[in-house]
């Protein structure tokens, strides 16, 4: 391919909604990209990974409504790409198993885009799976087969019945649950038993994930009882009666559970990550918005006062990312931790927490205390019994903190000066 003058476009699967499904290249790519242009069937807990700063476009489509039809999709692809954009086209599942990826690959050779292609998982075996059905199994089948169950309005259905059936395999019916009755009624005429075990698998891998198992007779009746909606998945084979035996999902202590988390990114990780190793769905929505006092003066003085003073110096924390926010301070001033550390002051050092003492402790520093309890009450408290007479105390925090570290140290009578970093 010639070599492109303009941006780059990543066409990259999604997988089938589970954020721990996606591949290690599409996580980077949702970090990089300038531009996203994303589906309907991506995941809240995806969508919640893109940064506030990238942008969006959303070119969803469901059945019988596309508002964006794939020529227009196709071409802001090219409009996005010839800016110079570093565009991410992100598509649930795999961008070649019924993805439509293909025709947008065409368009963008005929304008000499560059363009890479990132596999996806395809829901056609991780929702089985997330179901406790195995797509293969020596015992009952040794093959598999992927169907769209939806096709052009203006083309009829091109599906050989017959020659399914004759496979005596695993048949996975991708966007069939508006044509259901029409595929279990047209498999039973071409010779499948009726008591052929079946499954329908609505929002599969997320924690809206839905499942009726029955046979081919009676799996539109019980879909039905069930109000099983799009997007879902149809699987028929031997193996559909694995699911109750193989099943896990509902195993895990906050499976089937979702969660919003509303820490700063940079905080939220390691709860987000403890939340999905039991389980459960975890959707990142930030709620506050860090930003850093520049130039701050204020604390330029202070480190100035500190330097010269003969006083017992607490330094408090009361965060991970105002302890981050502090030395990037320095680091900007071309302050050296040294300058602090020659003067007569003892400096001593409180943290509210273990994460805000981890942060300190990236910058080599060990908190003298953290309190039993990770709140600011309990911080004023620990800091009141600790600190002498001829203490003082300064709490580096945002500019907005909360009130309740405050008293217990204003009963000491020892001198506290509140330098917001943040």
């Amino acid at each position: 391919m010639e070599q492109s003058l303009y941006g780059k476009v990543w066409i990259a699967g999604a997988g089938p909604g589970d954020a721990g499904l996606l591949t290690l290249r599409t996580a980077e790519l949702i970090e990089e990209a300038d531009v996203i242009v994303y589906d309907a069937l991506l995941s809240a807990e995806i969508l919640s990974r893109i940064p506030r700063e990238t942008e969006t476009i959303y070119v969803g489509k469901h059945a019988g409504n596309h508002p964006v039809p794939q020529e227009e999709i196709n071409q802001i692809l090219v409009r996005e790409a010839k800016k110079g954009k570093r565009v991410l086209r992100l598509k649930g599942g795999d961008p070649f198993v019924f993805g439509r990826g293909g025709e947008e690959i065409e368009i963008l050779r005929n304008e000499k885009i560059s363009f890479e292609i990132i596999p996806g998982i395809t829901s056609s075996v991780a929702v089985p799976a997330y179901a406790g059905i195995p797509v293969t199994h020596r015992d009952y089948t040794s093959s598999f087969h992927v169907i769209t169950g939806h096709t052009r309005r203006d083309v009829k259905p091109d599906i050989d019945y017959e020659a399914l059936v004759k496979l005596n395999a695993t048949l996975i019916f991708l966007m069939g649950v508006s044509a259901m009755e029409t595929i279990l009624t047209e498999l039973i005429k071409a010779g499948m038993p009726e008591d052929m075990p079946a499954a329908v698998i609505e929002r599969g891998t997320t924690a809206r994930q839905r499942q009726v198992c029955a046979t081919v007779k009676t799996l539109k009746q019980q879909a039905d009882e069930a109000k099983i909606k799009a997007p879902a998945i149809i699987v028929v084979g031997k193996v559909c009666s694995l699911s109750e035996e193989f099943h896990w999902i509902k195993d895990r202590i906050l499976g089937g559970k979702q969660f919003l988390v509303t820490r700063p990114r940079q905080n939220s990780s390691a709860l987000a990550k403890r939340l999905r190793n039991l389980g459960a769905q975890v959707i990142e929505m930030p709620s506050i918005h860090t930003v850093a006092i520049d130039p701050n003066e204020r604390l330029k003085k202070a480190l100035g006062e500190i330097q010269h003073s003969e006083k017992e110096e607490w330094f408090v924390f009361t965060s991970p990312i105002g302890v981050h926010v502090f030395f990037e301070q320095l680091e900007k001033e071309a302050w050296d931790m040294r300058r602090l550390l020659a003067g007569k002051a003892q400096i001593k050092i409180a943290a509210i927490g273990s994460a805000t003492a981890a942060a300190l402790k990236e910058h080599g520093l060990f908190a003298d205390i953290v309190p039993k309890i990770y709140n600011a009450g309990e911080l004023g408290k620990t800091l009141a019994e600790n600190i002498s007479e001829y203490s003082a105390v300064t709490i580096f925090r945002a500019e907005e903190g909360s009130l309740e570290l405050l008293p217990p140290l204003m009963e000491t009578g020892v001198p506290v000066d509140r330098k917001s970093v943040v």
